[in-house]
């Protein structure tokens, strides 16, 4: 059984069964996000797909002991997609809601902090997973630096980012984004981090043009969009036309089984090891 107390000792259990920290710091993510988040997981196509291509990923590049700690885990959409998986998920989120949310969902080991407060000991975690985070940090170098020290030798960490700075938005504004990739930036941090960089793609191959045309574009002529028109946007219409969309999506999740890369997409994903 996966005891906490070997990776902290600054974590405190509730008697919500969630573990919490003395004190967290402040994150670079609204305060409503993952209210607003847990409106769209459910009938979304893009939190559904990014779940298959993480677990692909995840399924072909395993991480030690099939324990991966989900830093920034949002409401554990993520976390439960790998646990159903057969993987035993540790999500860190410092969102009281979320670190809520993913509880009542099933997962078994949540902590409500911080990667940074949590305390890990050096050279601790088997494997950590940064699904839509480093985004968030404004010195991400630095950040990535500090994951790397927390994994073991030959640990792994996995992550999926926006791509491409022409894309940015208000909707990155909004959500709390420093900046968005592309796989030479995100290789460049990996292996400036002191990472080997395992697989790097784009995916999401389809997002770039209707996001440039829904969002990029219209930011830049200062047309604000509201969250109706979000949830549009993740529901992708009636029944019909999300089967074609899931359809045209499936052939992204066999690439990355096969660890070929995508040369476009919405977003990125990769895994690498240290060094």
């Amino acid at each position: 059984m996966l005891e906490l107390a070997n990776f902290s000792q600054r974590l405190y259990r509730r008697d919500d069964g969630i573990w919490y920290v003395p004190s967290k710091s402040a994150v670079s993510y609204p305060d409503d996000g993952n209210r607003l988040c847990a409106e769209l997981e459910s009938s979304s196509f893009w939190f559904e797909h990014r779940n298959k291509c993480i677990v692909a990923l995840v399924n072909t590049l395993p991480p030690q002991d099939k324990v991966l700690f989900d830093v920034g885990g949002g409401n554990g959409f993520v976390a439960t997609a790998l646990q159903l998986a057969g993987y035993e998920p540790v999500m860190v989120e410092p969102g009281e809601l979320g670190a809520g949310a993913a509880f009542a969902r099933g997962i078994n080991h949540v902590i409500c902090s911080t990667m940074q407060d949590a305390g890990f000991e050096q050279a601790s975690l088997p494997a950590v997973g940064l699904f839509d985070v480093v985004e968030h940090i404004d010195d991400d170098l630095a950040f990535m630096m500090e994951v790397n020290q927390l994994l073991r030798p030959g640990g792994r960490v996995y992550a999926t980012v926006p791509a491409y700075q022409w894309l940015w938005s208000d909707a990155d504004i909004e959500a709390g984004h420093f900046r968005r990739y592309t796989i030479g930036s995100m290789t460049a941090l990996l292996t400036a981090s002191g990472f080997t960089v395992d697989y790097a793609s784009y995916m999401f191959r389809f997002l770039p043009l209707p996001t440039l045309l829904l969002r990029a574009l219209p930011a830049r002529l200062g047309l604000r969009r509201d969250m109706g028109q979000v949830q549009q946007d993740h529901a992708a219409g009636g029944r019909r036309s999300r089967a074609w969309l899931d359809g045209l999506l499936a052939p992204e999740v066999d690439h990355v089984r096969h660890l070929r890369p995508m040369l476009i997409g919405g977003s990125c994903l990769v895994a690498a090891t240290k060094c």
